[in-house]
């Protein structure tokens, strides 16, 4: 296995994969995105350890949807166990795959307490906990300067666990090997990632224009509204299944390698 550079123009290839692929089994992968969401949603709701116990397992079973990625392009229907994937395996591996989430867990707390350094802690209670965040605390500059912090920090965070659960999955790269893999992969390719970023950002704004213009024909704002929730989450659904694409062209693979 060694890192492979893709021209820019590749980003949008990742895109019309990604949407193809999902087209091809729009039930299954649409099902198992809000099952997904669904279980996160339910372990962060868990008192004291729910929310360290989401992002422990959020690395796994963000892979759960690379493997159901991968089982319909091949022509598979996923089953919803498929979302378990990292889990069913050796306990060496299944070590290795926690180990990663608590990197994970560990990474975003480095990340809120720096944030904590510049407003108190006001940024990462609303990050933590939720709420309403009203007009008043989003003109305050320390609030603005640690949402502004943490969006910077959240690349590099974001670029390491990027490919670190299949590096680690199918191709049993220990996990610190695998963050620092994944990071060079994302900022060798980094042109490929942009255009992949703005390219989705594109569809998001073509979405948009779509639902003013039903609006606009139908004249029924409510109506719209109500469907526009389950819509952003078939188009998040819709982008999840273009991940898998970025890492199966952001490496090589000798033909030992289990891809």
């Amino acid at each position: 296995m060694k890192l492979h550079i893709v021209p820019a123009s590749r980003g949008i290839q990742w895109v019309k994969l990604g949407l193809q692929t999902f087209f091809k089994q729009p039930l299954a992968l649409s099902g198992l995105f809000f099952l997904f969401v669904a279980m996160m949603s339910v372990l962060g709701m868990v008192p004291l350890v729910g929310a360290a116990l989401m992002l422990v397992l959020l690395p796994g079973a963000t892979l759960g949807l690379m493997a159901a990625t991968r089982e319909a392009a091949g022509g598979k229907f996923p089953m919803p166990w498929v979302l378990l994937t990292a889990f069913r395996t050796g306990r060496l591996q299944l070590r290795a795959m926690l180990t990663l989430g608590v990197l994970y867990a560990v990474g975003l707390a480095l990340l809120l307490g720096c944030t904590v350094l510049i407003d108190g802690g006001k940024f990462a209670k609303l990050y933590v906990f939720g709420g309403p965040a009203t007009a008043e605390m989003l003109k305050q500059g320390d609030l603005q300067l640690a949402a502004l912090v943490a969006a910077v920090l959240s690349l590099p965070l974001t670029q390491m666990f990027w490919h670190a659960p299949a590096l680690l999955y199918w191709h049993g790269v220990p996990p610190v090997k695998s963050l620092f893999f994944s990071l060079v992969a994302c900022m060798r390719n980094f042109w490929a990632f942009t255009v992949f970023g703005l390219a989705w950002i594109g569809v998001f704004v073509l979405f948009i224009v779509l639902m003013a213009i039903l609006v606009q024909v139908f004249g029924s704002a409510d109506a719209i509204a109500a469907a526009l929730y389950p819509a952003v989450m078939l188009m998040a659904a819709m982008v999840t299944t273009s991940i898998y694409f970025t890492f199966q062209d952001s490496f090589e693979f000798t033909p030992g390698d289990d891809i």
